[in-house]
């Protein structure tokens, strides 16, 4: 890990690998600049997403390249309804000499990703909660730490609900960002089939550590923020709530349930990591309306008038800006 002689030459080192690491991500990932931009915003934010898409938009593929570019550890977890809490977290076994041994599970990574989360049940969704928010898993009593870094990189397929357990709202809570994935362009596609139909394998370079990330994270909860900032960011969720002084007229409408705390704090670190990616020193109310939508979404609740009317968290958010 490089030394640094001050934050400022930090936050420019921290803006020079973030260049680097999208330029190797976009060897393999075609027009998801965006999606690649969040994901790296919370990995630096030492915050977990969930990426929504259709299938064949290279959810996987984009978690993958992005963990093949960092030198960390990574795993995969395939979720099915017939997936256990053990199968994730890992259980004890007897040993040779009759004496447990604890085995560990998948989680024990830099970057877990959960493919299709929402096709489990409630019971082994759980399994992740406390990993999520506590680094660390208890297993017949003992509590064990997680690696650090340590990210949970989620997908869901929105189209088929069949067999599927939605997500409760104290897990999705505990995912940083709710990014959503579009159909690429024409363009776009095109060059996706130029690259995928051919015999060359792109190899990417390993752009940041372990022991980079931790630093990184740490330099990004010391970014100054002023106070107006601050304030618009909890204003923000705040006019979300209805019923509450500061609700906005469309929350008061078509809003059962508001943003909490967490959305406020999400807000600002993730406002503080736009501006070091953006080669900036602080961040002002561009960079919380940067990160805005995909921390909003899935923290707010719809109503039913909002739903027979077709309004959307997307527009209702949009709004608010």
């Amino acid at each position: 890990m490089a030394q640094y002689s001050s934050d400022k030459e930090a936050a420019d080192a921290l803006h020079h690998s973030y260049r680097e690491l999208t330029n190797e991500i976009s060897k393999v990932i075609v027009g998801q600049d965006e999606v690649v931009r969040l994901v790296l915003t919370a990995v630096f934010c030492q915050g977990h997403c969930l990426l929504v898409g259709v299938p064949g938009l290279a959810k996987t593929l984009l978690i993958q390249t992005i963990a093949s570019a960092l030198d960390m550890s990574f795993n995969r977890v395939q979720f099915t309804p017939d997936l256990m809490p053990s199968d994730i977290v890992g259980a004890e076994t007897l040993d040779k000499d009759r004496n447990f041994k604890f085995i560990t599970g998948p989680i024990f990574a830099n970057i877990v990703l959960a493919d299709e989360i929402n096709r489990t049940p409630p019971k082994t969704q759980a399994a992740l909660l406390e990993a999520m928010q506590e680094h660390a898993v208890t297993v017949a009593g003992k509590r064990y730490r997680l690696p650090e870094p340590f990210f949970v990189l989620a997908t869901q397929n929105p189209i088929e609900q069949e067999g599927t357990y939605p997500l409760p709202e104290a897990q999705l809570d505990r995912f940083m960002f709710n990014i959503t994935l579009g159909y690429p362009s024409y363009e776009s596609e095109l060059q996706i089939v130029k690259n995928t139909t051919g015999a060359f394998t792109q190899q990417l370079n390993k752009i940041l550590h372990a022991d980079d990330i931790l630093a990184f994270q740490q330099l990004v909860r010391r970014v100054p923020v002023v106070d107006n900032v601050v304030e618009y960011a909890v204003q923000l969720v705040h006019k979300t709530r209805p019923g509450s002084p500061m609700a906005s007229k469309a929350a008061d409408s078509y809003l059962e349930w508001g943003a909490g705390p967490r959305a406020s704090q999400h807000l600002i670190v993730g406002a503080k990591c736009n501006a070091i990616l953006n080669g900036k020193y602080s961040p002002d109310i561009e960079d919380v309306q940067a990160v805005a939508l995909p921390i909003l979404r899935h923290r707010i609740v719809r109503n039913f008038k909002a739903e027979a009317e077709g309004i959307t968290e997307e527009s209702l958010i949009l709004g608010l800006l």
